[in-house]
């Protein structure tokens, strides 16, 4: 497609007023008018003439196999010029997805008739898949008098998946540190319920092992050896529900969620224990029995990367009553989700309250920090608007709210981590191990 540039627009929008001008100053010169105009005709077709035709523009584009939530990738762009004036700048514009952050356009210098790579930055938002439609270039003639536009289709799909770069490396951190707590198998004195072995009992040893019964048939002391518990069940629970899908640092809840989800998957993978996953808003969306071994985690990951943003209201009704119904026995269910007060999580309350009845229930929710801000503001920085007065207010009472639901679960018995989107995996992890440490599952 040819296009005239401003600087062509100008040109011939100023032949009639030349051609006034003249006839008004010297009559006899009138015909200079229709004379320029006919020059102004000739550069535009010789400006087009010694442009770089399409045909002699070489174009690879190259996007990246795979992006993770929150993390730049880049996709390359190889221009090779070979014909005609070569520009000195081609711009250039990709038709995306919404949910894909890159430069809405790039000016590319040409420096003769060498291959030109360009990186192109891209920062996917949420998961999914992302198409790239169509790639558009422009440039102009060598006089600047016409524009030749291009298009060339890409038909180039982004697979967007959750950040297991981020998951595998804060889990190989977390490992060297974790051998005592079942991660790997080490028999120690006193840690653990699982019973390992029988050994003659030595000064120093914990007396609360020794075995009375073995001891008088062999007529000697003999003490038990116990190590950590393995094969324990996790079950990972995601709301997919519409809270979820509120953004926090520019990535949805639900997407920090899987995250720490992966991470915790991994760790457990890792440590002998079997990991499921649950997802459900108004009704289940997903459901995975519990499989052991760390070969599991790329499906576990396959799976995540499926679940949708939901825009309904979540059911915790039916959710965890099918949660419930479908575990055999006692499982660690790490439940992630978010709550606004006391009024829309009564019912969350009162069926985790049942579910903790016979398993270990952990409550994880993420803190917002623009609510955190709202809350923490200093009077004199509030005091001179009445909207952020009222504003500072509600977020509080918001706050003592949260409060309110997280002394109820702990009542019920259900252990409770609000952490920041930046932490929250690191901190899970903690919990976690902890939890082992005092074999509570």
């Amino acid at each position: 497609m040819i296009f005239p540039t401003g600087r062509g627009i100008a040109f011939v929008a100023a032949a009639p007023l030349v051609a006034l001008l003249l006839a008004a100053l010297t009559p006899k010169l009138w015909l200079l008018g229709p004379a320029y105009l006919g020059v102004v005709i000739l550069a535009l077709v010789g400006d087009f003439l010694l442009a770089m035709p399409r045909r002699r523009l070489g174009i690879a584009f190259d996007p990246p196999d795979m992006l993770f939530v929150g993390e730049t990738a880049t996709a390359t762009l190889d221009l090779t010029p070979d014909g005609g004036r070569i520009p000195r700048l081609i711009e250039a514009t990709i038709d995306h997805g919404a949910t894909v952050e890159m430069p809405a356009l790039l000016q590319i210098p040409l420096e003769g008739r060498q291959t030109i790579r360009t990186e192109i930055p891209l920062l996917p938002r949420r998961r999914g898949t992302v198409p790239l439609t169509m790639l558009w270039l422009r440039w102009t003639g060598p006089y600047g008098l016409i524009r030749i536009q291009v298009k060339q289709p890409l038909d180039a799909l982004l697979k967007v998946v959750p950040n297991i770069r981020a998951v595998r490396a804060a889990a190989i951190a977390l490992m060297r540190q974790d051998a005592s707590f079942g991660i790997k198998d080490q028999r120690q004195l006193g840690d653990g319920s699982e019973f390992d072995a029988l050994r003659d009992y030595q000064p120093g040893f914990d007396r609360r092992g020794i075995d009375w019964k073995h001891s008088a048939r062999h007529r000697r002391l003999v003490s038990k050896e116990f190590r950590s518990e393995r094969n324990h069940q996790i079950i990972l629970a995601l709301d997919t529900g519409h809270l979820m899908r509120e953004p926090i640092g520019g990535i949805p809840r639900l997407d920090h969620a899987i995250n720490a989800a992966l991470l915790l998957s991994y760790a457990s993978l890792k440590g002998g224990d079997r990991v499921g996953l649950f997802g459900f808003d108004a009704r289940v969306r997903l459901r995975a029995e519990p499989l052991g071994g760390v070969d599991r985690f790329p499906r576990l990951q396959r799976m995540t990367a499926e679940l949708d943003y939901a825009a309904a209201e979540t059911n915790f009704t039916l959710g965890l009553t099918l949660l419930s119904q479908q575990l055999q026995r006692r499982s660690l269910i790490v439940l992630f989700t978010d709550f606004v007060d006391t009024v829309t999580a009564e019912l969350m309350v009162e069926n985790l309250g049942r579910l903790s009845g016979r398993h270990l229930v952990l409550f994880v929710t993420l803190q917002d920090p623009e609510f955190r801000a709202i809350v923490d503001a200093a009077p004199d920085s509030i005091s001179g608007s009445m909207e952020a007065v009222a504003r500072s207010v509600v977020a509080d009472e918001l706050r003592k709210e949260r409060l309110v639901v997280f002394e109820k679960l702990r009542r019920l018995g259900v252990q409770c981590l609000e952490a920041p989107y930046n932490r929250v995996g690191t901190d899970l992890i903690n919990r976690y191990l902890a939890i082992k440490q005092r074999e509570m599952i």
